[in-house]
């Protein structure tokens, strides 16, 4: 397989969730700008399919992620192209943050680095229990940037310090525990969690699955008034469709006595 995204259909649902498997290089799945900008321009592709309902981004194989960036490229950047590279960086995370439905990250083996900003771009984790997570750039010789700021407010300003400058790796639990990720199963069940929580998205509103999750980036950005009024206009909005009427009807028919 050629370097960046190869897109697969879910078997839980093939027309209304896909996978994102990020092909990079070596074992650990290191990726490079090539990777990165191929991927970018691949989810962007299927943003544009109204059907689904859900993605999922993983490694090449069942017990990989993103070990982090490829460090021969890191090693051998300029200060003329060291912008360019780590811009495909956030691109890529830009690409999952933007794009219409929720999107799972499936951590198994490695998540570092540039790994761990892809991952915190996804909505959420789900990640084998022999997983592990880190940030070592500054024992690179250089700090942790850009989808690195969303950790701040996914598992505090005491927790980032500690990953950023110690740059240590910590182990699933831990992770799960700071709350970096929300499941954790063994290495066996993993394909079972994230199978819970793809059936979780699928019980939602279509509709009101994509308008929570614009809603949720929105509030990310504004003053909690500000906030409060983009919620009041989402859920006005909500009635344009049938949505509302057609799920709560499911709803009372489940509740009905035999």
């Amino acid at each position: 397989m050629s370097l960046g995204v190869e897109v697969q259909r879910h078997p839980r649902a093939p027309g209304e969730v896909v996978v994102f498997v990020l092909h990079g290089r070596t074992a650990l799945n290191v990726v490079g700008s090539e990777s990165l900008r191929a991927g970018t321009a691949t989810i962007r592709r299927a943003a544009q399919d109204p059907k689904l309902r859900c993605a999922v981004l993983a490694g090449p194989t069942p017990d990989s992620f993103i070990g982090g960036a490829d460090l021969k490229e890191l090693g051998a950047l300029t200060t003329q192209t060291a912008e360019a590279f780590i811009r495909s960086i956030h691109d890529f995370c830009t690409a999952l943050r933007e794009f219409p439905t929720p999107v799972i990250a499936r951590i198994a083996g490695h998540c570092l680095g540039g790994g761990l900003e892809i991952a915190v771009a996804c909505d959420l984790r789900v990640a084998a229990s022999d997983s592990r997570f880190g940030m070592p750039e500054v024992r690179l010789g250089v700090p942790s940037v850009v989808e690195a700021a969303l950790l701040p407010t996914l598992i505090g300003w005491g927790r980032t310090r500690e990953l950023l400058l110690r740059g240590h790796l910590i182990e699933a639990q831990t992770a799960q525990a700071i709350g970096l990720v929300e499941q954790v199963a063994s290495p066996a069940m993993l394909e079972a969690s994230l199978d819970r929580v793809i059936d979780d998205l699928l019980a939602g509103a279509p509709g009101a699955i994509r308008a929570q999750k614009k809603l949720l980036q929105r509030w990310e950005q504004l003053p909690l008034d500000e906030a409060i009024e983009a919620g009041v206009a989402a859920f006005v909005a909500s009635y344009e469709t049938a949505e509302p009427a057609t799920y709560c009807a499911r709803f009372f028919a489940r509740r009905r006595p035999e």
